[in-house]
């Protein structure tokens, strides 16, 4: 079997882990949660990054720093993971989905302003398959309207847009280390707080709601409960192994480049005969290589691909349930406008294995897709 997706370890993770262990510190903020901090804000250019524990809560203690109350309203892509709505649902906040450009299947940044309300607060904009939104008009919309911009750059980490790292452009930004990106600790994630005002608040929110981090720095003679917040960080040990990823985050998004590339010149005749559909990354985007996906026409089709490509021992997945159709959604949230291009994605896009060690095998998977795409 082929699976969809395989962790790549790039050796020095282990050793990083035994290293922290000797140290005497697993639990979380030691020299190598420090590390990974220096490291993504170097290469962010990000005022303050925070690890935490998950994707999921950098973007829910955006949502605190937001100020949140029940009835605000966030604009956002239906096209996304759970999490993106959750994080702002769970302060009380409204969902407004507006529909996805059909190139990029970024959130449509002409559809933006007709979807903001008196209660609008903020605009979560997602960087799918790490090809970024149109983010000039979006920060430009925000700034004519007093709104907040958030990054759920889960996807993105080293894309770019016109030469500025995803993640460094909003006002906050949310990055992931799952199992399934392209650097990983298993789980885990990242706040990127931009805007300096909100820096301090941060570090609380992230710290129980104490403010143990001015302790630290000498800044108090004591910490104790200041504000809202929850146990946002991720242990020693998932730094430590992050840390080595990191190191390696140039090499990892290189061989990644290389396999997408491959995919996106054999997908070029089959594009070309109308069979698929390839992804579009525009000239002022640089992405890296997150996913290689392909639209098909239609449910019927995307299912017929799966199984068959799982009867040849291919894993390839489809990717979201849009949330303005899902249960939760249709309660917590609500649509600004058809969301048509929305439904064609959710209905056709499937994704095919991307890891670093497919090299060997990807001939074989671009060989079976080939011949169930022409026989379907």
């Amino acid at each position: 079997m082929i699976p969809f997706n395989r962790p790549y370890l790039v050796g020095r993770e282990l050793d990083n882990i035994a290293q922290a262990h000797a140290m005497g510190q697993l639990s979380g903020d030691g020299s190598f949660t420090r590390a990974c901090h220096s490291w993504l804000e170097r290469r962010t250019g990000t005022r303050k990054a925070l690890l935490t524990h998950s994707c999921t809560a950098a973007l829910e203690m955006a949502a605190i720093l937001l100020d949140l109350r029940p009835g605000d309203e966030v604009i956002m892509p239906s096209f996304t993971f759970v999490s993106t709505a959750n994080a702002f649902v769970l302060r009380g906040a409204v969902p407004v989905f507006v529909d996805i450009r059909p190139d990029t299947l970024n959130i449509d940044e002409m559809l933006i302003e007709q979807a903001i309300t008196p209660r609008t607060r903020a605009i979560c904009v997602v960087h799918y398959a790490g090809v970024a939104c149109e983010m000039d008009t979006i920060m430009a919309i925000a700034t004519r309207h007093g709104l907040r911009v958030v990054e759920d750059a889960a996807q993105a980490i080293l894309s770019l847009y016109k030469g500025r790292p995803l993640g460094s452009i909003g006002d906050l930004a949310a990055l992931s280390f799952h199992e399934t990106k392209n650097v990983i600790s298993g789980e885990g994630g990242a706040l990127l707080i931009n805007d300096p005002a909100l820096v301090e608040r941060a570090e609380v929110i992230r710290e129980k709601g104490t403010n143990r981090s001015r302790f630290f720095r000498g800044q108090v003679d004591k910490y104790t409960w200041v504000d809202l917040g929850s146990s946002y960080l991720p242990s020693e040990l998932i730094a430590a192994f992050l840390a080595a990823q990191l190191e390696e985050a140039d090499h990892i998004t290189s061989r990644r480049l290389a396999i997408w590339n491959r995919y996106h010149a054999w997908a070029a005749p089959l594009e070309a005969a109308a069979l698929l559909r390839r992804p579009v990354v525009p000239s002022e985007c640089t992405h890296n290589a997150h996913m290689y996906f392909l639209l098909l026409h239609g449910l019927e089709a995307r299912t017929h691909f799966i199984e068959a490509m799982k009867a040849a021992g291919i894993g390839t997945v489809f990717h979201y349930i849009p949330l303005h159709s899902s249960p939760a959604g249709q309660r917590h949230g609500r649509m600004s406008g058809a969301l048509a291009h929305t439904d064609v994605a959710s209905d056709g896009l499937v994704r095919l294995p991307l890891w670093i060690g497919l090299e060997s095998q990807q001939e074989h998977v671009m060989q079976v897709a080939q011949r169930v795409l022409e026989q379907a």
